[in-house]
């Protein structure tokens, strides 16, 4: 259960649906691979029998205090049945620091010197698949793109293609908070003595809000700072009712912006660049509202509060901004933003209700792909359903079979709703678990759905 507070707290980590017990496989696998490279530890499973396909799976986000025992190689347990059941290869990099923090470059590295070890000791692929996660999907997006000739396509699961966008909007969640709910107190967003602290007093200013509608209602205008939707719970229907909505909206906010995106990861981030890369010295905050997806529930809030919308945006302009430092903006930019320059094909899934990553992200490389790649080599599929990355199996299966056939055929299979829930269904019902922090893994059916996400709200390009 760890695995999936993780995701919770950091928005960007690790698949729900890749909690719960695991059911032991048909087959019998040979013993995992397992060992360090250059002080990052790596896994390799092997299935009975290899049909020389391999799946190199690139993880998500990890904030400090989440460090896991082994290494996983899939997003999902069922996932990973399935794959070393049917004979592909498995393979992932943890990265350096035992993989906690912003490790885009690292993970670049240790992730191609784990493919060379797999040549040299166990074989050279027929297929390269990379299998990105969360954070990981722009991990899997950047090498694709840098190192064509090394890999045969991509399939992104609720990818973060944009992880400047994603602070930066993170930044922006923060400062609304820190701006009309902890008015006066010392919390430094960046370059902060104590980013937990300052985490921590977020948080609890987030949690006494929650209890007045005026505080709900500044809620919601944080939360639509970030094209945050409203359902947080992906065992449950999409809410219909208003405050619930806001409810769950408070619960993505309080989690995935603030706990896992906030100040503490802010000074991760600068560590690793060398400097603060994130910015919101020229925003417009009525602009930003004013395209945002959860305009109409911030307004209908405001008006039930009795509060003026105008005088708190007023506040959020008047407010000191924060700069970015020049050479830490150039790191970000090598190390965190794809150019959508891609000559592999490249899959994404993403949930409709998910707002540790938003899916406006794909909607965002898909634009890149347009202007600068071959939008014939990608296909974007969705999933009805709240939550970061709470897909089940049989979609997870769905997409990467989809991405197979393009790769051995040159063409893509039919991928409209009605047949790609067809071949999801036609899994068994232990292929359709989706998991939820807290809870038992609840059986559900494939979700996949026609949908056009909202464009993001601070796109780097």
């Amino acid at each position: 259960m760890k695995r999936l507070l993780a995701a919770l707290l950091a928005g960007v980590l690790v698949c729900a649906a890749a909690v719960g017990p695991a059911t032991p496989a048909v087959a019998q696998e040979p013993p995992p691979h397992e060992g360090t490279i250059n002080g990052a530890r790596y896994r390799v499973e092997m299935p009975e029998r290899w049909n020389g396909t391999l799946v190199l799976y690139s993880h998500g986000y990890q904030p400090e205090g989440f460090v896991f025992n082994q290494v996983f190689v899939s997003n999902n347990e069922q996932t990973r049945e399935w794959l070393l059941d049917n004979g592909y290869a498995l393979a992932a990099s943890e990265y350096q620091n035992k993989g906690v923090g912003y490790l885009v470059k690292e993970a670049m590295n240790d992730q191609l010197a784990l493919l060379d070890w797999f040549n040299a000791n166990v074989g050279r692929p027929r297929r390269t698949v990379l299998s990105g996660q969360s954070m990981g999907g722009a991990i899997a997006t950047l090498l694709a793109e840098r190192y064509p000739q090394r890999f045969d396509g991509v399939l992104n699961l609720c990818a973060l293609y944009d992880p400047l966008n994603t602070f930066n909007t993170a930044l922006d969640v923060n400062f609304a908070v820190k701006t009309l709910l902890a008015p006066g107190q010392d919390i430094d967003l960046v370059n902060s003595a104590d980013p937990p602290g300052g985490r921590d007093a977020l948080v609890a200013a987030i949690d006494q809000a929650r209890e007045t509608p005026a505080g709900r209602a500044r809620l919601t205008l944080a939360a639509a700072l970030g094209n945050v939707t409203g359902w947080f719970h992906p065992q449950e229907p999409e809410p219909t009712d208003m405050a619930e909505w806001t409810r769950q909206q408070s619960e993505w906010v309080k989690w995935a912006k603030v706990h896992g995106n906030g100040t503490a990861a802010f000074a991760d981030i600068a560590e690793r660049a060398g400097g603060n890369p994130l910015w919101n010295a020229s925003v417009n905050y009525s602009g930003q509202l004013a395209r945002s997806s959860q305009r109409r529930v911030v307004e209908r809030a405001y008006r039930e509060a009795g509060l003026n919308l105008r005088t708190d945006l007023a506040k959020l302009a008047d407010a000191p901004r924060i700069a970015p430092e020049k050479n830490a903006l150039g790191y970000m930019y090598r190390y965190g933003v794809p150019t959508g320059h891609m000559r592999v094909p490249v899959v994404s899934l993403h949930t409709t209700g998910d707002a540790g990553v938003p899916p406006d992200q794909d909607r965002w490389y898909a634009g890149q792909v347009r202007g600068n790649g071959h939008p014939s080599l990608l296909r974007q599929l969705y999933v009805e359903r709240g939550g970061h990355c709470s897909f089940n199996a049989a979609e997870e299966i769905t997409a990467l079979r989809t991405l197979l056939t393009k790769i051995d055929t040159g063409d893509w299979p039919r991928t409209g709703t009605r047949h790609l829930n067809a071949a999801a269904n036609r899994f068994d019902p232990h292929f359709h678990q989706v998991a939820e922090y807290g809870k038992e893994n609840k059986v559900m059916p494939p979700a996949f759905t026609r949908y056009t996400p909202t464009r993001t709200l601070r796109p780097s390009r």
